[in-house]
């Protein structure tokens, strides 16, 4: 069993403990089962309905079909070779199944899953009937429970309980076996510490953290479960909101350069020749900055702003006043594409001000240097030397720049584009790497809005500005979903890319993946260049297009007539960059790609992007491909390909993108479709979550409640010394492991 929680991520007692239930069932009831996700690992209790043997049409054979119904929909549940089964699960038998779930026309289907008769109330339960998992997991818990016949078996105490709490699980771990591993921990642990003291758990209105638990796992009623989460729900907040207070004092114990404005410095010098004024809000979160890096305390900053608001230039102009101030930045992009984008970018902004050391260069102009992993070695041993004798005041890069051989001559600031493509401990090297224990100032830029109680609880430690505004000129993107199954709307969609082609713009056609083999031919006829249609399968990848087979159908297709390109991870560095450059001067008139132009790419004669297979992207990564288009004053259009059905999940979310603009609203969406299960692991660690019943959306309260109480504790006692049980509810629930990367972050 310890194996199967393990999958679960309990490998610890506490672990097990704040596995949360992720539902209940009350006795004689059915589960109301959650909404459900093709594949997805689903436990459910439910009555029978009926039960026939069936006739299989294509082989020798029959199979049992039951239909279960719970309290929300029916299952279609198929066992073979189960005659026996019909006596057994009759009409009106209570049941338990567990199963990977799958989809035919909209129904839900179980295919032989575990299987548990559950007793009605009162009944006298001598033995459990169910499959051969359930049966051994029967006789394994009566041999746990040793020579004395009167404890209870964990197992059948699950049937004399009024509520029944069901867990999220897997095939290697079901529900009912976390149950009895949460019963027999219980059974035999004392009262566990609190955290909080009486006045403190008045103030907040909580129970006890001991209290809190079991009930949690062992309701008596519904009364309690919702104060028992409210109070793992503030032990989450509270947790969190230390190790984010601590870190909030240790930073003002660092030093960084001080960088005021410099009066006819470079800032200055490329304000006055920019072609356009700053929007509003760019001037505001300029002024935010610009009081940051005047201080030697270390400016740590997240800059969220809307697809194409003008972040790259607020982080450039932050970027020369520190060099106007004699020290140097680095600019870490997640990407060689972007990396390069970024490079040609900055360097067409300054022009001469950003070629020092060459011919025609102004006065006091700074050096601008470009460092990936695939620069040949001549190269990069040169923009190393550089960068080490502060030849250069922006270096611009990918990993590379994280190398150990990578050292500035004085390095006063980094910035982190895209901050969520990187792990925590590659932000932490750069801060390293300050001369003479000096820390770099951070400003970390993000274009996927975070709303804002993720912000407070995922980067508690960062100032925040937000830029909404767009500049003048650009122009609302119109979305629209196309379904694949109206062979019309499929052929107006590639007839609007011929159209815009004609009209002399640019478009880019989107796929999920690249594709194995880059000599196979086109999977599907030109006029038809999405999947196929069909039930999702296991081998749900090799039914999407890819990359390499778009490119070729469209090449065999009318619109092969005009100047189409590919880009994609695995073509060589130098290809890529030939590839976009040609695209940005518009020698390419249709771009086949992947999601590599989804950040940075920024050219103005591209108005159209068809997403192909759109159901495979998320919508925040969806909102971020469309920003690429409508970026030169045109009007910008995308329209997203979906095979999915009309009332499916994925069609809600491509709905959502093609009827907002607004990044925040689509962040939120996206967030609540993914029930929020990577917000810590992906903003932090790279790791599993360990947020199992706090909301970043829905509980802003508890987590403001929590940050208060947690800057009072640490002002006074910043190691926690004096509170030893607040200590142990961190290390309970971030781990030491997940504390290690908060601190770094």
């Amino acid at each position: 069993m310890a194996a199967g929680l393990a999958t679960l991520g309990a490998t610890t007692v506490g672990e097990l403990l704040r596995h949360a239930p992720r539902r209940y069932v009350r006795r004689g009831q059915a589960s109301a089962a959650q909404d459900l996700d093709e594949g997805e690992w689903v436990s459910i209790i439910g009555r029978v309905a009926r039960a026939q043997m069936i006739q299989m049409h294509k082989r020798h054979g029959e199979f049992l079909k039951v239909t279960v119904n719970d309290e929300k929909q029916s299952f279609d549940v198929s066992f073979f070779h189960a005659r026996r089964l019909l006596k057994i699960l009759t009409p009106g038998t209570r049941m338990m199944l567990a199963g990977t779930v799958k989809f035919f026309r909209e129904q839900p289907q179980l295919t032989h899953p575990q299987w548990l008769v559950l007793p009605e109330e009162g009944a006298d339960v001598d033995k459990v009937i169910g499959s051969p998992m359930m049966t051994e997991m029967y006789e394994l818990e009566r041999r746990a429970s040793g020579s004395d016949p009167s404890r209870p078996n964990p197992l059948l105490a699950l049937f004399d309980r009024a509520i029944i709490p069901m867990y999220p699980a897997t095939s290697s771990c079901q529900t009912w076996e976390i149950w009895s591993a949460v019963r027999r921990v219980l059974d035999l642990l004392g009262p566990l510490p609190e955290a909080l003291d009486d006045e403190e758990r008045r103030t907040h209105g909580l129970i006890r953290t001991d209290d809190a638990i079991r009930a949690v796992h062992l309701p008596d009623s519904d009364a309690e479960i919702a104060p028992a989460r409210d109070r793992m729900k503030f032990d989450e907040a509270l947790a969190i909101q230390l190790v984010l207070a601590q870190r909030r004092l240790d930073g003002r114990t660092d030093t960084a350069p001080a960088c005021p404005y410099v009066p006819g410095g470079l800032e200055e010098r490329l304000l006055s020749r920019l072609p356009f004024t700053l929007t509003a809000g760019q001037r505001d979160v300029g002024a935010e900055i610009g009081d940051d890096l005047g201080r030697e305390q270390p400016m740590s900053r997240l800059l969220q702003g809307e697809v194409g608001s003008g972040k790259t230039l607020v982080s450039v102009l932050a970027m020369l006043r520190v060099v106007d101030n004699g020290h140097q930045c680095a600019l870490l992009a997640p990407t060689e594409v972007l990396a390069a984008q970024h490079y040609r970018t900055i360097g067409s902004m300054l022009g001469e001000l950003g070629t020092a050391g060459r011919l025609g260069a102004a006065d006091g102009a700074t050096g601008v240097a470009l460092m990936t992993g695939s620069m040949k070695t001549k190269n990069k041993r040169q923009t190393l030397l550089d960068v080490v004798t502060g030849e250069v005041g922006i270096v611009i890069g990918t990993h590379a720049l994280l190398e150990e051989n990578v050292t500035f001559f004085d390095l006063g600031m980094v910035v982190v584009d895209e901050q969520h493509r990187f792990g925590v401990e590659q932000r932490d090297t750069l801060r390293r790497r300050g001369r003479d224990g000096v820390v770099p100032h951070m400003l970390v830029m993000t274009a996927t809005p975070i709303p804002r109680t993720v912000a407070m609880t995922a980067f508690g430690d960062l100032d925040t500005s937000v830029l909404t505004e767009l500049p003048a000129g650009r122009r609302p993107i119109t979305t629209t979903v196309v379904p694949t199954g109206n062979a019309k709307w499929v052929n107006r969609a590639w007839a609007r890319v011929a159209e815009e082609v004609a009209a002399g713009r640019q478009v880019y056609v989107v796929c999920s993946r690249i594709g194995d083999d880059p000599d196979a031919p086109a999977k599907t006829p030109a006029k038809a260049p999405a999947k196929k249609k069909g039930n999702a399968t296991d081998d749900a990848e090799d039914q999407t297009v890819a990359v390499l087979d778009q490119y070729h159908e469209l090449l065999a297709s009318p619109l092969g007539a005009h100047r189409i390109a590919m880009l994609h991870g695995r073509l060589p560095a130098e290809e890529k960059a030939e590839v976009m450059d040609a695209f940005g001067r518009g020698e390419i008139d249709i771009l086949v790609s992947t999601t590599v132009i989804e950040v940075g790419v920024d050219v103005h004669n591209a108005t159209m992007m068809l997403i192909v297979d759109a159901e495979r992207f998320g919508v925040s990564q969806l909102h971020q491909l469309r920003g690429r288009v409508g970026r030169g004053g045109l009007p910008g259009l995308c329209l997203l390909m979906t095979t999915s059905a009309p009332e499916s999940k994925s069609m809600e979310r491509l709905g959502a993108v093609a009827a907002s603009n607004d990044g925040f609203v689509l962040a939120r969406v996206d967030l609540q479709q993914r029930r929020e299960g990577d917000v810590l692991g992906s903003l932090q660690s790279g790791g599993k979550t360990s947020l199992h019943f706090l909301s970043l959306l829905d509980d802003a309260d508890i987590i403001a409640d929590a940050r208060e109480l947690a800057q009072q504790i640490t002002a006074a006692d910043r190691t926690l010394a004096d509170h030893p049980e607040m200590d142990a509810l961190v290390d309970a629930i971030l781990v030491p492991d997940k504390i290690a990367y908060l601190d770094k972050s």
